[in-house]
């Protein structure tokens, strides 16, 4: 089976005013348009400015997304938002289990599973955030946390058109430190090899993204890695011409 179209994923976390955030999402969308890219590109802003950027971004190349959906449609739950309302604004995909989630809020596999399903009983396709921290890697712990994360937090039967995987080593993750290529490529290939024991045939097309660190600098040899892709951009993603240098990487 060929490889899947390769998805170039930004994360603005909790960075972005509205005018500074549509001049980024423009930006973005006036060079994704010029060039020949290939890749998806997808945006994820704050909530505050979701509707904003997703306004902006219609009839263009990026899709938008959000940075997290709660469990339930609807209900007693000040200060979340359901995944029907992120997919009222406009958006098509949502980020759920980012590391900084479970860890600010202590979000569980079985949390990150009911929102993924939340998300795609909304019409949204979940990005489903897994990895290991340092103390993990360091104890020779990563395959099997993987594997954890990906029965617990993944629901299962799910195709490639159906849900994303982002794979974030905790320690990488905006410290400038990266794993070498071939600890990324054991990583990718145990997690494609885990989707297809998890989801049968019906997740050989699955989306595996590396996040981490990930740069323009970098870009080139690890979307070049098999297994990999596209990636989960964090920092870089907050200017237009660094996440265009990364998107333009896609092999």
């Amino acid at each position: 089976m060929a490889a899947p179209r390769p998805l170039i994923a930004g994360n603005w976390k909790m960075n972005g005013l509205a005018a500074d955030g549509v001049a980024l999402a423009r930006s973005v969308a006036e060079r994704a348009a010029k060039d020949a890219l290939r890749c998806d590109v997808l945006v994820c802003p704050p909530a505050t400015i979701l509707n904003r950027i997703a306004e902006a971004m219609r009839g263009t190349k990026v899709a938008v997304g959000g940075q997290d959906c709660h469990a339930k449609a609807s209900g007693a739950h000040t200060g979340d938002l359901s995944a029907p309302m992120v997919r009222d604004t406009g958006a098509t995909f949502v980020i759920v289990g980012h590391s900084e989630r479970r860890t600010d809020h202590g979000e569980t596999d079985a949390m990150v599973r009911a929102k993924a399903e939340a998300a795609r009983a909304a019409g949204l396709t979940p990005i489903v955030c897994i990895g290991e921290t340092t103390a993990q890697r360091d104890g020779g712990e990563t395959l099997q946390v993987l594997t954890r994360q990906i029965k617990g937090s993944v629901p299962p039967g799910l195709s490639g058109a159906e849900v994303v995987i982002a794979y974030e080593p905790v320690w990488a993750i905006g410290t400038g430190r990266t794993p070498t290529v071939a600890e990324i490529q054991e990583a990718h290939a145990h997690i494609h090899s885990e989707l297809i024991g998890h989801s049968g045939e019906r997740a050989a097309d699955v989306r595996v993204l590396y996040g981490g660190s990930l740069n323009a600098g970098n870009a080139k040899a690890i979307l070049a890695v098999p297994g990999v892709n596209g990636g989960l951009i964090g920092g870089a993603s907050l200017k237009a011409d660094d996440f265009l240098v990364i998107a333009s990487s896609c092999p």
